[in-house]
């Protein structure tokens, strides 16, 4: 049995610029909420978005600094309450989440995190192993789909969504679009995922506008690489179904019409990471194929390359440089998907693996968009610390990954085998790119906090989540049910746990309950889930609404070190703070271990907030505890007693 754990103490010190009046100002910061009715039935909406033509005014509101909270969700599991969960299972067996399960009260239950956009994960249509023929969508081969429900990042048609997610699959884009409306109506945007580099083996769009061709529908076969091809050829070689190991067997040995070891796909094409073997290995990326942006085999450029210059000019001028310039035919296949969903109503996209595409066609698409929707937001998945600013600067995205290194250092932490102090560097590393980087700790490529392989308990995420979600400008990340403490365990099919399964038909136990039949108000969450949901609820939507996180940040943890008494590398802080609030953290990493001392602002922080000598009341926002902070001689200290793990966020 592992050891019960204690509350994460962390603690938050929230001051107001009015350091000198003697009025008292309490009450935690809540998320904003949006006054609609939620009297409306989805069926109601959706109906609504059936009969509907004409886009809504967008509401103007007066802008202030914003930092984004991005919810993740993977579309087919949210909604699904069939618990089930046989390996392989089939829709009737296991069950699956649709559109229409993001019910407005749903959608309001996300807004609690202070959520700014919601990121549908897994809505383009993708592979999957489901007879969908009578809409004349083509079956796919099990031998080229990885698990029943197919990898999202394997799409099939850019013009449709995932038949699976519509209770009414011939009406499948209807329905997305009335989700797109009821979750702009609650206040929040809605992201989708491209994936640029590659596309799922038996890629067939039926749904294409007039006049667009498929993906490599024109190309010349007959050679391994030319510029306007869509993909790269094995010329004369057939493609061969990989090898499998440790005993694989698609659809877990079930017996399948297409299930039959071999797919006809000649010649060859090179595989989704690169791999050129006919034959790719069974730890490739077997069920896709990579799309062909005009760098030749040998790694060189087959199209204009773009100024260095660049990196300080905007988006339109961005989209000058390329008006009229001849590229690549992936490059415009790419940006007419990209339009096509900015018109439908998505706000933003994610890209998969943006690095393994060069980032001149990054200037390409995103100023093509911008053009178009100039508050679009565009999220890449760049693991490349070398090439960040390239892909900021020169790629025009609005923010990437923060993994390496900065979840990557988060992790050893929090599994006790990296000291705290490796966080500082990080930081300042990163700082003039600091609003572009997004943070998060969970994600659909991460293990689930909770599972063993990673912290084995949901409370070793709470001082880190609190690090995450306060230390920088950029968007914080939160996966779906991390919350709530899910563990990512079981056998779905295929792959191994730890990591909530996104090829097979799941549900989830923790996300039942907080859905309670419906109600989304976590009526049937055990008490510790209840707890760990309250702990993200107040963090997000504080950081969502605190102006001091779109402010100057000071490194306190160094200061300490050397400085305070019982201070150690098990904890960490810092101050954040903007003309109007004042924010200090810190967080104790130690989950056995209790600590008291008195956390110290040094003189220079000190001077910079104009505090004159004095004692200053703070209040925690997590309960009615209060703190001071006592000025003297221009230093500044809080004395404080940390739990292992605990929570304090304390208001001036």
């Amino acid at each position: 049995m592992m050891k019960k754990l204690k509350q994460i103490n962390i603690i938050i010190v929230t001051f107001s610029m009015a350091v000198f009046t003697a009025s008292f100002i309490s009450g935690c910061v809540q998320s904003e909420r949006a006054n609609i009715k939620n009297t409306q039935k989805v069926e109601a909406d959706t109906k609504a978005a059936l009969n509907s033509n004409v886009k809504e005014p967008t509401k103007k509101a007066a802008k202030k600094p914003e930092k984004k909270v991005i919810y993740q969700v993977f579309t087919r599991l949210f909604g699904n309450r069939n618990t089930t969960n046989k390996p392989w299972g089939s829709i009737e067996e296991n069950g699956v989440g649709k559109f229409n399960d993001f019910t407005v009260d749903a959608l309001k239950a996300i807004k609690q995190f202070g959520t700014t956009h919601v990121w549908y994960t897994g809505v383009p249509h993708h592979a999957l192993i489901r007879d969908y023929t009578q809409l004349g969508i083509a079956n796919d081969d099990p031998d080229v789909v990885k698990g029943r429900a197919g990898s999202p990042y394997a799409v099939k048609d850019y013009y449709n969504v995932n038949p699976d997610l519509a209770v009414e699959p011939d009406n499948r884009l209807q329905e997305f679009k009335a989700l797109v409306e009821r979750t702009h109506q609650q206040g929040m945007k809605v992201i989708i995922d491209i994936v640029p580099n590659h596309v799922a083996r038996n890629y067939q769009s039926i749904s294409k506008p007039k006049g667009v061709k498929d993906f490599g529908a024109e190309d010349n076969t007959n050679v391994e690489y030319h510029r306007d091809n869509n993909f790269y050829y094995i010329v004369d070689q057939p493609f061969v179904v990989p090898e499998p190991l440790d005993g694989y067997q698609a659809l877990g040995g079930e017996k399948h019409l297409l299930s039959d070891g071999r797919f006809h796909e000649s010649p060859a094409k090179w595989t989704g990471n690169g791999a050129r073997k006919a034959q790719p290995g069974f730890h490739d990326w077997y069920e896709t194929v990579k799309v062909n942006y005009g760098v030749r085999p040998d790694g060189t450029y087959d199209f204009d390359r773009l100024p260095d210059s660049y990196r300080s000019k905007n988006h339109h001028e961005h989209y000058d440089f390329w008006a009229g310039r001849s590229v690549p035919d992936s490059w415009k296949k790419f940006r007419d998907i990209a339009l096509y969903w900015i018109e439908f109503g998505v706000d933003g996209f994610r890209y998969d693996m943006a690095e393994m595409v060069p980032v001149e066609f990054w200037s390409y698409l995103n100023s093509a968009i911008k053009q178009k929707n100039a508050e679009a937001f565009l999220l890449a998945e760049v693991y490349n610390p070398k090439i960040y600013r390239d892909y900021i600067k020169l790629g025009l995205m609005d923010s990437l990954y923060d993994k390496v290194d900065f979840y990557d250092t988060l992790k050893l932490i929090m599994q006790g085998k990296a000291p705290t102090s490796l966080l500082t560097p990080i930081v300042d590393t990163f700082a003039d790119i600091d609003p572009q980087m997004l943070h998060f700790l969970e994600n659909h490529d991460e293990q689930r906090i909770a599972s063993p392989d990673f912290a084995g308990d949901a409370n070793k995420g709470k001082p880190a989540m609190v690090v995450s979600a306060l230390i920088g400008k950029g968007p914080t990340l939160l996966y779906f049910a991390q919350d709530l403490g899910e563990k990512g365990e079981g056998d779905a099919g295929f792959g191994a746990p730890t990591r909530t399964t996104i090829f097979d038909y799941w549900g989830l136990e923790t996300l039942k309950r907080w859905a309670n039949n419906g109600k989304y108000d976590g009526g049937l969450l055990t008490s510790n889930e209840k707890s760990l949901n309250n702990f993200y609820q107040k963090l997000l939507s504080f950081s969502a609404n605190s102006l001091a996180l779109t402010g100057n940040y000071a490194d306190l943890h160094s200061y300490n070190l050397v400085n305070t008494r019982n201070y150690g590398e098990k904890l960490y802080s810092f101050a954040r703070w903007s003309d109007s609030e004042r924010v200090i953290v810190v967080s104790n990493f130690s989950d056995d271990k209790s600590s008291r001392f008195e956390i110290e602002v040094m003189e220079s922080l000190i001077s910079e907030w104009d505090l004159r000598d004095g004692v200053y009341h703070l209040e925690n926002i997590f309960d009615d505890r209060r703190f001071d902070l006592s000025v003297e001689g221009g230093v500044g200290k809080i004395k404080v007693s940390l739990g292992g793990l605990e929570s304090l966020v304390l208001v001036f």
